[in-house]
């Protein structure tokens, strides 16, 4: 027999008590989060029949999550960051703003701070054996013009499928650079053929994937920020055809838009006009992004990052 309280007077007075609803100090705005977070809670502690040992298991993995700093990684892999995505295009819509870019997720790994560079740029340090990538293209406006002195702010994994700062490892800002566009728009750079990761596998991400049944796999990618004046910002990766997980990402960040088609050369007459040895690949995606009047809108949304202010 499943046993319900939560709806009783008592128990609603003593939740809008731990709320904090019975003072006037604090913020209105918490008080009222937490409220409808503790009404849902024991709402699923009931529907569910939750036992005190799960409730305590539940409890210790979210300890364990906190200390392997995974929040980030599993709100991507549950579909919540995504979800996030899917809520402002839904509110783009509903607004009658279209064009541009799509969006997708940021992800836990931006490091504030990469150096600045004009219009080209090397992104890798010349430690990992790797493909070297050369990539361009241009930023525009949704009327079709250039944007000079827009901001393309890049990063990506090795080919261990690790990030810099987060391995220690690696050069500081390896695989990170911002790069300010020519007069048309234009940007380069030379870095390498990143590859695709997975979740740490003794991690509590990939330990809740693992109980409902998924892997915990991404494709090989590119992350952006690409912003101008007047124009809104752009959180957006994109995702490099014939990966295995390019469908199948657990993040949840592939779409049919951002999907970049690599070129491997293996011409060595074009290596050497590019000043390399052997395979190398080429690379070219345009992005555009549409006008706003807004300081907000022209701003990346906030959110605790590595080394911001």
């Amino acid at each position: 027999m499943t046993v319900r309280i939560s709806h009783t007077a008592e128990v609603q007075k003593f939740f809008e008590n731990a709320s904090g609803f019975d003072n006037d100090l604090g913020n209105s705005r918490m008080k009222t989060v937490v409220h409808r977070v503790l009404n849902d809670a024991v709402k699923i502690i009931e529907d569910l029949q939750v036992t005190p040992e799960e409730f305590w298991k539940a409890v210790n993995y979210l300890n364990e999550l906190g200390s392997r700093q995974e929040a980030g990684l599993l709100v991507a892999g549950l579909g919540l960051e995504h979800y996030l995505d899917l809520l402002m295009d839904a509110e783009d819509e509903q607004a009658g703003r279209a064009g541009g870019t799509p969006r997708t997720i940021e992800g836990p790994l931006y490091v504030a701070g990469a150096p600045l560079c004009q219009h080209e740029a090397r992104l890798d340090d010349g430690t990992d054996d790797a493909t070297v990538m050369f990539m361009e293209g241009r930023v525009f406006g949704t009327d079709g013009a250039p944007l000079a002195n827009a901001m393309v702010d890049v990063w990506h994994a090795n080919t261990n499928g690790t990030y810099s700062y987060f391995d220690p490892s690696q050069s500081e800002f390896n695989l990170r650079r911002r790069i300010q566009t020519d007069a048309e728009g234009r940007y380069r750079f030379r870095s390498i053929v990143p590859s695709g990761y997975g979740c740490p596998p003794d991690g509590p991400t990939q330990q809740l994937l693992d109980q409902i049944g998924r892997h915990g796999q991404r494709p090989a990618h590119i992350h952006f920020f690409i912003s101008a004046e007047g124009h809104r910002h752009l959180t957006t990766q994109i995702n490099l055809a014939g990966e295995k997980y390019l469908h199948d990402d657990f993040a949840y960040a592939t779409r049919d838009e951002l999907i970049a088609e690599i070129r491997f050369i293996d011409d060595a007459e074009q290596a050497k006009a590019r000043g390399v040895e052997g395979r190398f690949a080429e690379l070219t995606f345009d992005f555009t992004l549409p006008p706003s009047d807004e300081a907000r809108e022209q701003q990346r949304r906030e959110r605790k990052r590595a080394l911001e202010a």
